[in-house]
Protein backbone atom coordinates (compact mmCIF):
# COMPACT_ATOMS: atom_id res chain seq x y z
CA UNK A 1 0.00 0.00 0.00
CA UNK A 2 1.45 3.55 -0.51
CA UNK A 3 0.43 5.18 2.75
CA UNK A 4 -0.94 4.60 5.86
CA UNK A 5 -3.65 6.60 5.85
CA UNK A 6 -6.09 8.53 3.23
CA UNK A 7 -7.44 11.32 4.31
CA UNK A 8 -10.78 12.16 2.25
CA UNK A 9 -11.05 15.98 2.70
CA UNK A 10 -8.85 19.05 2.60
CA UNK A 11 -10.72 21.86 4.69
CA UNK A 12 -9.28 22.38 8.77
CA UNK A 13 -10.19 19.15 10.44
CA UNK A 14 -8.46 16.94 7.29
CA UNK A 15 -5.71 18.91 6.82
CA UNK A 16 -5.42 18.76 11.20
CA UNK A 17 -6.01 14.93 11.29
CA UNK A 18 -2.78 14.67 8.30
CA UNK A 19 -0.60 16.95 10.35
CA UNK A 20 -1.12 15.05 14.10
CA UNK A 21 -0.90 11.72 11.93
CA UNK A 22 2.71 12.37 10.63
CA UNK A 23 3.95 14.20 13.92
CA UNK A 24 3.16 10.59 15.12
CA UNK A 25 5.43 9.37 12.37
CA UNK A 26 2.39 7.98 10.65
CA UNK A 27 2.69 8.26 6.47
CA UNK A 28 0.00 10.14 5.32
CA UNK A 29 -1.72 12.24 2.05
CA UNK A 30 -5.14 14.73 2.06
CA UNK A 31 -7.33 14.05 -1.49
CA UNK A 32 -9.50 17.26 -1.79
CA UNK A 33 -12.02 17.44 -4.16
CA UNK A 34 -11.82 20.74 -4.75
CA UNK A 35 -9.36 22.47 -7.37
CA UNK A 36 -7.39 24.37 -4.94
CA UNK A 37 -7.89 26.06 -1.00
CA UNK A 38 -11.10 27.51 -0.61
CA UNK A 39 -11.37 31.71 -0.97
CA UNK A 40 -14.18 31.79 1.70
CA UNK A 41 -13.81 32.87 5.54
CA UNK A 42 -16.82 30.51 6.55
CA UNK A 43 -15.85 29.79 10.10
CA UNK A 44 -14.17 32.49 11.60
CA UNK A 45 -14.05 31.18 15.34
CA UNK A 46 -11.18 29.52 17.46
CA UNK A 47 -12.16 28.90 20.56
CA UNK A 48 -9.35 28.36 23.79
CA UNK A 49 -9.25 24.66 23.72
CA UNK A 50 -8.60 24.45 20.14
CA UNK A 51 -5.97 26.54 20.48
CA UNK A 52 -4.04 24.30 22.68
CA UNK A 53 -4.72 21.69 20.20
CA UNK A 54 -2.52 23.51 17.76
CA UNK A 55 0.07 24.03 20.48
CA UNK A 56 0.60 20.17 19.38
CA UNK A 57 2.45 21.17 16.52
CA UNK A 58 5.83 23.48 15.67
CA UNK A 59 7.20 24.75 12.82
CA UNK A 60 11.26 23.83 12.59
CA UNK A 61 12.18 27.14 14.76
CA UNK A 62 10.00 25.31 17.63
CA UNK A 63 7.23 27.98 17.07
CA UNK A 64 3.86 26.27 17.15
CA UNK A 65 1.03 26.78 15.05
CA UNK A 66 -1.01 28.49 17.84
CA UNK A 67 1.53 30.63 18.01
CA UNK A 68 1.32 31.65 14.21
CA UNK A 69 -2.64 31.92 14.30
CA UNK A 70 -2.95 34.42 16.89
CA UNK A 71 -0.41 36.67 15.36
CA UNK A 72 -2.80 36.58 12.07
CA UNK A 73 -5.84 36.74 14.76
CA UNK A 74 -7.86 38.69 16.04
CA UNK A 75 -8.80 37.99 20.48
CA UNK A 76 -12.35 39.25 21.97
CA UNK A 77 -12.16 38.81 25.70
CA UNK A 78 -15.91 37.31 25.27
CA UNK A 79 -17.95 34.61 24.10
CA UNK A 80 -21.99 34.84 22.93
CA UNK A 81 -24.01 32.25 24.03
CA UNK A 82 -26.87 32.41 21.34
CA UNK A 83 -26.18 36.46 21.42
CA UNK A 84 -27.53 37.08 24.45
CA UNK A 85 -26.57 40.64 25.75
CA UNK A 86 -24.45 39.06 28.63
CA UNK A 87 -21.26 37.49 27.33
CA UNK A 88 -19.30 34.99 28.47
CA UNK A 89 -16.02 36.44 29.97
CA UNK A 90 -12.96 33.99 28.72
CA UNK A 91 -10.35 36.37 30.57
CA UNK A 92 -10.60 34.44 34.08
CA UNK A 93 -10.67 30.65 31.99
CA UNK A 94 -6.86 28.96 33.33
CA UNK A 95 -5.57 28.59 29.97
CA UNK A 96 -2.90 30.25 27.57
CA UNK A 97 -5.46 31.51 25.48
CA UNK A 98 -8.14 33.25 27.28
CA UNK A 99 -9.55 34.87 24.46
CA UNK A 100 -12.07 34.09 21.36
CA UNK A 101 -9.83 34.34 18.90
CA UNK A 102 -11.54 35.74 15.27
CA UNK A 103 -9.51 34.18 12.36
CA UNK A 104 -11.10 33.36 8.95
CA UNK A 105 -10.93 29.58 8.00
CA UNK A 106 -8.91 30.75 5.12
CA UNK A 107 -6.16 31.51 6.90
CA UNK A 108 -6.40 28.59 8.95
CA UNK A 109 -6.25 26.23 6.37
CA UNK A 110 -3.52 28.36 4.85
CA UNK A 111 -0.96 27.77 7.84
CA UNK A 112 -2.28 24.18 8.16
CA UNK A 113 -1.49 23.26 4.62
CA UNK A 114 1.56 25.68 4.24
CA UNK A 115 2.91 23.12 7.74
CA UNK A 116 2.40 20.19 5.75
CA UNK A 117 4.22 21.47 2.64
CA UNK A 118 7.35 22.18 4.63
CA UNK A 119 6.94 18.03 6.12
CA UNK A 120 6.43 16.88 2.69
CA UNK A 121 3.00 16.04 3.29
CA UNK A 122 0.84 15.56 -0.09
CA UNK A 123 -1.98 17.30 -0.56
CA UNK A 124 -4.14 16.67 -3.61
CA UNK A 125 -6.67 19.30 -4.76
CA UNK A 126 -8.86 18.23 -7.91
CA UNK A 127 -8.97 14.52 -6.34
CA UNK A 128 -12.53 13.22 -6.16
CA UNK A 129 -13.05 10.24 -3.38
CA UNK A 130 -15.85 9.01 -5.47
CA UNK A 131 -15.71 5.08 -3.74
CA UNK A 132 -13.49 2.72 -1.43
CA UNK A 133 -13.63 -0.76 -0.52
CA UNK A 134 -12.56 -2.75 2.37
CA UNK A 135 -9.72 -5.50 2.74
CA UNK A 136 -8.44 -7.59 5.52
CA UNK A 137 -5.50 -5.12 6.17
CA UNK A 138 -6.54 -1.83 4.28
CA UNK A 139 -8.46 0.23 2.17
CA UNK A 140 -8.79 0.76 -1.44
CA UNK A 141 -10.00 4.08 -2.83
CA UNK A 142 -11.36 4.96 -6.08
CA UNK A 143 -9.86 8.76 -7.16
CA UNK A 144 -10.26 10.54 -10.18
CA UNK A 145 -11.33 7.00 -11.82
CA UNK A 146 -8.09 5.72 -10.47
CA UNK A 147 -7.22 3.16 -7.19
CA UNK A 148 -4.88 4.07 -4.51
CA UNK A 149 -4.30 2.20 -1.37
CA UNK A 150 -3.63 2.99 2.32
CA UNK A 151 -4.56 1.17 5.47
CA UNK A 152 -7.15 3.27 6.64
CA UNK A 153 -8.82 6.04 5.45
CA UNK A 154 -10.65 8.85 7.23
CA UNK A 155 -13.37 11.25 5.66
CA UNK A 156 -13.53 14.78 6.92
CA UNK A 157 -15.00 15.29 3.78
CA UNK A 158 -18.14 17.71 4.73
CA UNK A 159 -21.67 17.18 5.52
CA UNK A 160 -22.56 15.25 2.67
CA UNK A 161 -19.57 13.06 3.01
CA UNK A 162 -19.07 10.80 0.33
CA UNK A 163 -17.26 8.28 2.78
CA UNK A 164 -19.99 7.82 5.83
CA UNK A 165 -22.65 7.48 2.61
CA UNK A 166 -20.31 4.60 0.84
CA UNK A 167 -19.68 3.39 4.27
CA UNK A 168 -23.60 3.24 4.98
CA UNK A 169 -23.51 4.91 8.43
CA UNK A 170 -26.81 6.81 9.22
CA UNK A 171 -26.57 10.86 9.74
CA UNK A 172 -29.85 10.90 11.70
CA UNK A 173 -31.35 14.43 13.46
CA UNK A 174 -33.62 16.61 13.21
CA UNK A 175 -34.67 18.73 9.85
CA UNK A 176 -34.24 22.88 9.08
CA UNK A 177 -37.05 25.27 10.47
CA UNK A 178 -35.42 28.56 9.76
CA UNK A 179 -33.05 30.14 7.48
CA UNK A 180 -30.56 33.23 8.76
CA UNK A 181 -28.16 34.79 7.04
CA UNK A 182 -24.14 35.51 6.65
CA UNK A 183 -21.69 37.80 5.52
CA UNK A 184 -18.00 39.50 5.37
CA UNK A 185 -18.51 43.26 4.31
CA UNK A 186 -16.60 46.53 4.42
CA UNK A 187 -18.18 48.80 6.66
CA UNK A 188 -17.22 52.78 6.40
CA UNK A 189 -18.72 53.34 9.47
CA UNK A 190 -18.74 50.50 11.75
CA UNK A 191 -20.21 49.65 15.05
CA UNK A 192 -17.77 49.87 18.27
CA UNK A 193 -16.43 46.57 18.80
CA UNK A 194 -18.99 43.72 18.99
CA UNK A 195 -22.49 44.48 18.59
CA UNK A 196 -25.84 42.17 18.63
CA UNK A 197 -29.03 43.50 17.93
CA UNK A 198 -32.50 41.47 19.01
CA UNK A 199 -35.97 42.71 18.58
CA UNK A 200 -39.18 40.45 18.20
CA UNK A 201 -40.79 42.15 15.61
CA UNK A 202 -38.05 42.17 12.95
CA UNK A 203 -35.21 39.39 13.87
CA UNK A 204 -31.76 39.30 15.22
CA UNK A 205 -28.06 40.65 13.88
CA UNK A 206 -24.72 40.43 15.11
CA UNK A 207 -21.63 42.90 13.69
CA UNK A 208 -18.58 41.47 14.74
CA UNK A 209 -15.40 42.91 13.78
CA UNK A 210 -12.53 40.36 11.40
CA UNK A 211 -8.79 40.44 11.66
CA UNK A 212 -8.38 42.22 8.56
CA UNK A 213 -10.38 45.23 9.37
CA UNK A 214 -13.71 44.15 7.88
CA UNK A 215 -17.07 43.24 9.42
CA UNK A 216 -18.74 39.24 9.82
CA UNK A 217 -22.43 40.06 9.79
CA UNK A 218 -24.91 37.56 10.84
CA UNK A 219 -28.25 36.76 11.65
CA UNK A 220 -32.07 35.62 11.38
CA UNK A 221 -35.14 37.45 10.08
CA UNK A 222 -38.10 36.56 11.76
CA UNK A 223 -39.87 35.75 8.74
CA UNK A 224 -37.40 32.89 7.90
CA UNK A 225 -38.29 30.96 11.18
CA UNK A 226 -41.28 28.34 12.46
CA UNK A 227 -40.62 26.70 8.01
CA UNK A 228 -41.15 23.59 6.73
CA UNK A 229 -37.79 21.81 5.19
CA UNK A 230 -39.84 22.28 2.31
CA UNK A 231 -39.89 26.14 2.73
CA UNK A 232 -36.31 26.25 4.08
CA UNK A 233 -35.06 24.60 0.53
CA UNK A 234 -36.69 27.36 -0.93
CA UNK A 235 -35.59 30.17 0.64
CA UNK A 236 -31.75 29.13 0.32
CA UNK A 237 -32.19 28.57 -3.26
CA UNK A 238 -32.62 32.32 -3.29
CA UNK A 239 -29.73 34.06 -3.94
CA UNK A 240 -28.75 36.45 -1.42
CA UNK A 241 -28.66 40.02 -2.30
CA UNK A 242 -26.52 43.22 -1.09
CA UNK A 243 -30.09 45.01 -1.27
CA UNK A 244 -31.42 42.47 1.28
CA UNK A 245 -28.49 42.49 3.63
CA UNK A 246 -28.38 46.77 3.75
CA UNK A 247 -31.96 46.67 5.14
CA UNK A 248 -32.01 44.74 7.13
CA UNK A 249 -28.96 46.60 8.66
CA UNK A 250 -31.11 49.37 8.44
CA UNK A 251 -34.39 47.16 10.04
CA UNK A 252 -32.16 46.00 12.80
CA UNK A 253 -29.66 48.89 13.38
CA UNK A 254 -30.99 52.20 12.12
CA UNK A 255 -28.47 52.11 9.70
CA UNK A 256 -26.18 50.50 7.11
CA UNK A 257 -22.96 51.42 8.67
CA UNK A 258 -21.68 52.74 5.33
CA UNK A 259 -21.89 49.36 4.13
CA UNK A 260 -19.75 49.84 1.10
CA UNK A 261 -18.67 45.91 -0.26
CA UNK A 262 -19.90 42.27 0.26
CA UNK A 263 -17.16 40.43 0.16
CA UNK A 264 -18.82 36.97 0.57
CA UNK A 265 -22.58 35.78 1.83
CA UNK A 266 -24.09 32.83 2.19
CA UNK A 267 -27.43 31.79 4.34
CA UNK A 268 -27.11 28.65 7.32
CA UNK A 269 -30.02 26.46 8.40
CA UNK A 270 -30.64 24.96 11.70
CA UNK A 271 -30.62 20.82 10.57
CA UNK A 272 -28.90 18.95 12.88
CA UNK A 273 -27.86 15.78 12.71
CA UNK A 274 -24.79 13.64 13.70
CA UNK A 275 -23.66 9.82 12.42
CA UNK A 276 -24.81 7.04 14.05
CA UNK A 277 -21.23 5.22 14.24
CA UNK A 278 -17.82 7.35 13.99
CA UNK A 279 -15.68 4.06 12.53
CA UNK A 280 -16.85 1.19 10.37
CA UNK A 281 -13.92 -1.01 10.51
CA UNK A 282 -10.91 1.10 8.93
CA UNK A 283 -12.80 3.68 7.83
CA UNK A 284 -13.45 6.91 10.41
CA UNK A 285 -15.14 10.29 10.22
CA UNK A 286 -14.29 13.48 11.11
CA UNK A 287 -15.91 16.84 11.43
CA UNK A 288 -18.62 17.82 9.48
CA UNK A 289 -18.74 14.61 8.31
CA UNK A 290 -19.89 13.33 10.99
CA UNK A 291 -22.16 16.04 12.54
CA UNK A 292 -23.91 19.08 11.51
CA UNK A 293 -25.72 22.06 13.28
CA UNK A 294 -26.47 25.52 13.11
CA UNK A 295 -23.56 27.49 13.45
CA UNK A 296 -24.20 29.19 16.68
CA UNK A 297 -21.35 30.48 19.44
CA UNK A 298 -19.10 28.90 16.49
CA UNK A 299 -18.29 25.64 17.66
CA UNK A 300 -18.67 23.55 14.60
CA UNK A 301 -15.15 23.95 13.06
CA UNK A 302 -13.57 23.80 17.18
CA UNK A 303 -14.99 20.17 17.19
CA UNK A 304 -14.14 18.79 14.12
CA UNK A 305 -10.17 19.94 15.31
CA UNK A 306 -10.93 18.28 18.19
CA UNK A 307 -12.07 15.64 16.37
CA UNK A 308 -9.23 15.36 15.15
CA UNK A 309 -6.62 15.54 17.98
CA UNK A 310 -8.76 12.46 19.52
CA UNK A 311 -8.59 10.60 16.79
CA UNK A 312 -4.80 10.75 15.36
CA UNK A 313 -2.76 9.71 18.43
CA UNK A 314 -5.32 6.66 18.96
CA UNK A 315 -5.38 5.98 14.83
CA UNK A 316 -0.99 6.46 15.01
CA UNK A 317 -0.77 3.68 18.02
CA UNK A 318 -2.94 1.24 16.44
CA UNK A 319 -1.17 1.61 13.27
CA UNK A 320 2.43 1.59 15.31
CA UNK A 321 1.16 -1.42 17.30
CA UNK A 322 0.86 -0.24 20.96
CA UNK A 323 -2.49 0.39 21.15
CA UNK A 324 -4.65 -1.26 24.05
CA UNK A 325 -8.09 -2.30 23.39
CA UNK A 326 -9.53 0.70 25.34
CA UNK A 327 -8.43 3.17 22.38
CA UNK A 328 -8.97 1.19 19.66
CA UNK A 329 -12.21 -0.20 20.65
CA UNK A 330 -13.39 -0.05 24.19
CA UNK A 331 -14.62 3.03 26.51
CA UNK A 332 -11.51 5.16 25.84
CA UNK A 333 -12.16 4.63 21.71
CA UNK A 334 -12.58 7.45 19.16
CA UNK A 335 -16.40 6.79 18.91
CA UNK A 336 -16.93 6.14 22.37
CA UNK A 337 -15.54 9.57 23.56
CA UNK A 338 -16.27 11.92 20.57
CA UNK A 339 -19.58 10.70 19.70
CA UNK A 340 -21.34 12.09 23.07
CA UNK A 341 -19.20 15.52 22.28
CA UNK A 342 -21.78 15.76 18.88
CA UNK A 343 -24.79 14.90 21.02
CA UNK A 344 -24.52 17.55 23.26
CA UNK A 345 -22.83 19.97 20.34
CA UNK A 346 -26.74 19.06 18.98
CA UNK A 347 -28.18 19.77 22.27
CA UNK A 348 -26.86 23.20 23.06
CA UNK A 349 -27.16 24.45 19.19
CA UNK A 350 -30.62 23.65 19.04
CA UNK A 351 -31.29 25.22 22.36
CA UNK A 352 -29.34 28.66 21.17
CA UNK A 353 -31.72 28.53 17.92
CA UNK A 354 -34.92 28.50 20.37
CA UNK A 355 -33.42 31.83 22.39
CA UNK A 356 -31.84 32.99 19.22
CA UNK A 357 -35.31 32.66 16.63
CA UNK A 358 -38.12 32.93 18.90
CA UNK A 359 -39.65 35.92 17.93
CA UNK A 360 -42.19 36.82 20.91
CA UNK A 361 -42.11 38.80 24.06
CA UNK A 362 -42.09 35.41 25.32
CA UNK A 363 -39.18 34.59 23.75
CA UNK A 364 -37.65 38.12 24.55
CA UNK A 365 -38.23 37.31 28.51
CA UNK A 366 -36.59 34.28 28.47
CA UNK A 367 -33.55 36.32 26.84
CA UNK A 368 -33.33 38.53 29.86
CA UNK A 369 -33.40 35.83 32.06
CA UNK A 370 -30.95 33.83 30.21
CA UNK A 371 -28.70 36.76 30.10
CA UNK A 372 -29.46 37.79 33.69
CA UNK A 373 -28.28 34.44 34.85
CA UNK A 374 -25.35 34.91 32.93
CA UNK A 375 -24.50 38.26 34.17
CA UNK A 376 -24.42 37.43 37.54
CA UNK A 377 -21.80 34.96 37.05
CA UNK A 378 -21.25 31.66 38.99
CA UNK A 379 -22.03 28.16 37.94
CA UNK A 380 -24.49 29.16 34.92
CA UNK A 381 -21.77 31.49 33.24
CA UNK A 382 -18.88 29.16 33.94
CA UNK A 383 -20.90 26.15 32.79
CA UNK A 384 -21.24 27.59 29.34
CA UNK A 385 -17.83 29.40 29.10
CA UNK A 386 -16.74 25.37 29.88
CA UNK A 387 -18.89 24.51 27.25
CA UNK A 388 -17.96 26.78 24.30
CA UNK A 389 -14.52 27.16 24.83
CA UNK A 390 -13.77 23.69 24.82
CA UNK A 391 -12.35 23.70 28.36
CA UNK A 392 -14.70 22.56 30.38
CA UNK A 393 -14.88 19.28 28.00
CA UNK A 394 -13.90 15.75 30.23
CA UNK A 395 -13.95 12.12 28.66
CA UNK A 396 -15.38 9.01 31.01
CA UNK A 397 -12.63 6.96 32.73
CA UNK A 398 -12.92 3.45 31.28
CA UNK A 399 -12.41 2.49 35.17
CA UNK A 400 -13.00 4.20 38.57
CA UNK A 401 -10.18 6.28 40.36
CA UNK A 402 -9.33 10.03 40.76
CA UNK A 403 -11.83 12.72 40.49
CA UNK A 404 -9.14 14.28 37.76
CA UNK A 405 -9.36 11.01 35.21
CA UNK A 406 -10.53 12.00 32.12
CA UNK A 407 -10.41 15.90 32.83
CA UNK A 408 -8.35 18.41 30.39
CA UNK A 409 -4.91 18.69 31.93
CA UNK A 410 -4.15 22.80 32.42
CA UNK A 411 -1.16 24.45 31.55
CA UNK A 412 1.05 22.81 34.31
CA UNK A 413 4.15 24.56 35.20
CA UNK A 414 7.23 22.10 34.87
CA UNK A 415 10.62 22.24 35.89
CA UNK A 416 11.55 22.93 32.66
CA UNK A 417 8.95 24.70 30.72
CA UNK A 418 4.81 24.26 30.61
CA UNK A 419 3.07 20.78 30.11
CA UNK A 420 1.43 21.79 26.57
CA UNK A 421 4.81 22.48 25.40
CA UNK A 422 5.99 19.56 26.35
CA UNK A 423 3.20 17.53 24.89
CA UNK A 424 3.76 15.22 22.07
CA UNK A 425 1.14 12.74 19.43
CA UNK A 426 3.08 9.87 19.74
CA UNK A 427 3.49 9.38 23.36
CA UNK A 428 2.02 10.07 26.93
CA UNK A 429 3.59 12.37 29.54
CA UNK A 430 4.06 11.34 32.47
CA UNK A 431 3.91 14.43 35.16
CA UNK A 432 5.99 13.61 38.44
CA UNK A 433 5.28 15.75 41.17
CA UNK A 434 7.27 14.31 43.77
CA UNK A 435 10.26 16.38 45.18
CA UNK A 436 12.69 12.92 44.57
CA UNK A 437 11.39 12.55 41.09
CA UNK A 438 10.62 8.89 41.65
CA UNK A 439 8.66 7.90 38.44
CA UNK A 440 11.98 8.70 36.36
CA UNK A 441 12.50 5.18 35.88
CA UNK A 442 9.21 4.46 34.22
CA UNK A 443 10.26 6.27 31.12
CA UNK A 444 10.60 4.73 27.91
CA UNK A 445 10.01 5.28 24.12
CA UNK A 446 6.03 5.54 24.78
CA UNK A 447 6.05 7.82 27.94
CA UNK A 448 8.09 10.59 28.90
CA UNK A 449 8.47 11.50 32.46
CA UNK A 450 8.83 15.40 32.99
CA UNK A 451 9.10 16.84 36.65
CA UNK A 452 6.41 19.14 37.39
CA UNK A 453 5.61 21.91 40.30
CA UNK A 454 3.12 20.75 42.45
CA UNK A 455 -0.55 20.61 41.87
CA UNK A 456 -3.50 19.64 43.58
CA UNK A 457 -1.77 17.46 45.52
CA UNK A 458 -0.92 14.63 43.06
CA UNK A 459 2.25 12.58 43.33
CA UNK A 460 2.03 11.77 39.40
CA UNK A 461 -0.32 12.23 36.44
CA UNK A 462 -0.50 10.62 32.88
CA UNK A 463 -1.00 12.58 30.70
CA UNK A 464 -2.73 11.59 26.80
CA UNK A 465 -1.04 13.05 24.28
CA UNK A 466 -4.02 14.87 23.19
CA UNK A 467 -4.04 16.57 26.82
CA UNK A 468 -6.43 14.73 29.05
CA UNK A 469 -5.62 12.81 32.13
CA UNK A 470 -5.28 9.50 31.41
CA UNK A 471 -4.74 8.62 35.34
CA UNK A 472 -4.05 10.84 38.63
CA UNK A 473 -2.81 9.47 42.04
CA UNK A 474 -2.32 11.33 45.59
CA UNK A 475 0.07 8.45 46.93
CA UNK A 476 3.86 7.81 44.88
CA UNK A 477 3.17 3.81 44.36
CA UNK A 478 5.61 3.52 41.87
CA UNK A 479 4.41 -0.14 40.81
CA UNK A 480 0.70 1.35 40.59
CA UNK A 481 2.08 3.90 38.64
CA UNK A 482 4.02 1.55 36.24
CA UNK A 483 0.62 -0.70 35.84
CA UNK A 484 -1.23 1.85 35.13
CA UNK A 485 1.76 3.43 32.26
CA UNK A 486 1.57 -0.59 30.89
CA UNK A 487 -2.12 -0.41 30.75
CA UNK A 488 -2.27 2.50 27.93
CA UNK A 489 0.69 1.95 26.37
CA UNK A 490 0.62 -1.90 25.74
CA UNK A 491 -1.80 -4.22 22.98
CA UNK A 492 -4.04 -6.60 24.37
CA UNK A 493 -2.37 -10.44 23.94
Amino acid sequence: MSVDVIVAGGGPVGLLTAALLDAAGVSVEVLERKAGRSELAKATTMHPRTLEVLTLLRTEDDRRLSDLLVALGHPLPQAHFAVLPAGLDYTRLDTPYPFVLMVPQTTTEQVLADHLRRRGIPVHYGHDVTAFTQTADGVRVTVNGRVREAGYLVGADGARSLVRRQAGIDFRGTPPSMVGFVADVTLTDPPDGVVHHWDHRHGQLSVIPLPDGNHRVFGTEAADTGLTPDQVRARQAQAPTVDALRANLRRMTGGDHGLREVRWQSTANDTTRHAAKYRSNRVFLAGDAAHVHLPAGGQGLNVGLQDAANLAWKLAAEIHGWAPAAITEGAAGYESERAPVAAELAGNTLAQAALMTTFTPAGAALRDLMSALIAKGGETADDLAGRLSGLGLSYAPPAPGHPLDGCRAPDLALADGTLHRRLAVDRFLLADFTPGAVFTPLGSARVEVARALPWSGLSAALIRPDGYIARAWTAPDVEEVAAAVRAWTTPRP
